[in-house]
């Protein structure tokens, strides 16, 4: 049934909910007497600590294997085939290996490497698992490439637990080698390799995006229904202490910016090549560059070097190095007048979220503003019509205070109205505003305090 006692226990504390007792047909105990428990508990505990003992033994056999240079089983790693306790050199799938290294010791990148691999029809291996299925043979990806690069396996090393054993199987790469593409996969890594960051997912822009006064975005994460959002937020939304300083500053949610970095690269790029990003570039590696750029696994955030975000303008200055490898130019030959652009965006608000629009971008409506002014204007008729607020309330199962708040809509001014559905209303003009502060009855006075479009937070009420 179990040889875990916690588990058995857990098992007997259901059933005994369901008032069932556990009788067994073969031994004698019973759990609907004392002595049944007792005797179970006893026997259970001898089958857990056989079975730890069992585990123990085991670990200990593979972890003395392993020192040996013994290959212990599971999935053989391409370039290799099993033999017995060893592994033999696969001669056609060796040479795969070998050129992924110096692939990557050429392009380091690792976006790079994949896009070359697929085109000279590199593959992973192919093999058939115990149930007849045909696994295997697709292109690799860059998480794939990476693992291979990281193998000590294929300049004969044993990995065990952290810690690495001269293995009994013949090398596919030398030493020489193998440390050069480790001493550049380090030093490519954003995060060294040993550090750990509570397993979350990196965030490519953290450290290089700033504001106008060169105060960092910082990032953070929050979880809502078992899912993670991440921002980067200004450090005085993070530390400010007085209440009046936490609305000022930015707050924008991190994919969606990181996308709309990443196109503006791309555009960028895509003008710069055409004007001549390299002096020597002929049309056929023009086309070429311009393929990588456009793949969907391009690391485009990774040639970035600073980014400033102002009131209205994005200015991304480019790493000359990284850019370099991006586009297989060497650095010397790149125009640094294409190392840095400007990017005009417009705000929208969703929430407490700042979004950036930039050119082409489809202007979302604000909908939950929009249902409240319909919202607004449904209790005023119903007010007109003589119904109470006391009367509206009750039959929407709402507060008096949130109908009356509710109603204020109603007297947003027609071209205020306009505004939002169109999507054109400045960034504040939020339902959390309207429900914060006063809306002015004069229509002049809104037109006036609404025509910001964005330019500043509006002042409290």
């Amino acid at each position: 049934l179990t040889r875990s006692l916690s588990d058995f226990a857990k098992l007997v504390d259901r059933l005994d909910a369901a008032k069932a007792s556990f009788v067994s047909v073969t031994q004698s105990f019973n759990t609907a007497t004392s002595m049944g428990r007792l005797t179970l508990n006893v026997l259970l505990s001898f089958a857990q600590f056989e079975r730890e003992v069992t585990a123990e033994r085991i670990r200990d056999k593979i972890a003395a294997s392993k020192k040996k240079g013994l290959w212990m089983g599971g999935y053989v790693p391409l370039g290799y085939e099993a033999s017995g306790r060893t592994l033999t050199v696969n001669a056609a799938e060796a040479e795969t290996i070998r050129t992924l290294f110096v692939l990557y010791e050429e392009h380091m990148a690792l976006n790079l490497v994949a896009l070359e691999a697929e085109r000279l029809g590199l593959r992973s291996k192919r093999y058939i698992t115990q149930s007849g299925r045909d696994q295997g043979g697709k292109v690799m990806s860059r998480g794939h490439i990476h693992k291979i690069l990281t193998n000590p396996l294929y300049f004969g090393r044993i990995a065990h637990k952290g810690s690495t054993f001269e293995g009994q199987h013949p090398a596919i790469i030398d030493a020489g080698q193998w440390e050069r593409v480790q001493s550049i996969l380090t030093g490519q890594s954003a995060i060294p390799r040993g550090q750990r960051n509570s397993a979350r997912p990196t965030l490519p822009l953290a450290g290089k995006l700033h504001d106008l006064c060169g105060e960092s975005l910082t990032p953070v994460h929050t979880r809502k229904a078992g899912r993670r959002y991440d921002y980067y937020i200004s450090q005085s939304l993070k530390t400010a202490a007085a209440a009046d300083k936490k609305g000022i500053g930015w707050r924008l949610p991190a994919r969606e910016l990181e996308d709309r970095v990443i196109a503006a690269v791309q555009k960028h790029l895509r003008t710069a090549i055409l004007r001549g990003l390299a002096v020597d570039a002929d049309p056929q590696r023009i086309s070429d560059i311009l393929a990588r750029i456009d793949h969907p696994d391009a690391d485009l955030l990774s040639v970035i070097d600073r980014v400033c975000i102002g009131r209205g303008t994005l200015e991304v200055t480019l790493d000359p190095v990284r850019l370099a490898t991006a586009v297989s130019t060497p650095a010397k030959d790149l125009d640094p007048d294409h190392l840095a652009f400007r990017a005009a965006f417009s705000l929208r608000r969703r929430g407490v979220e700042t979004r950036l629009m930039f050119e082409g971008d489809a202007t979302p409506r604000d909908e939950t503003l929009l249902r409240n002014i319909t919202k607004g204007h449904a209790f005023l008729d119903l007010i007109t019509s003589g119904r109470s607020v006391q009367q509206i309330a009750e039959e929407r199962k709402m507060s008096v205070r949130r109908v009356q708040q509710t109603m204020e809509f109603a007297f947003l001014s027609p071209n205020v109205v306009r505004q939002v559905a169109e999507g054109r209303q400045p960034v504040s003009l939020t339902t959390e505003w309207c429900l914060r502060n006063e809306i002015p009855v004069d229509w002049t006075e809104q037109n006036w305090l609404f025509t910001a479009a964005g330019s500043a937070p509006f002042p409290n009420a």
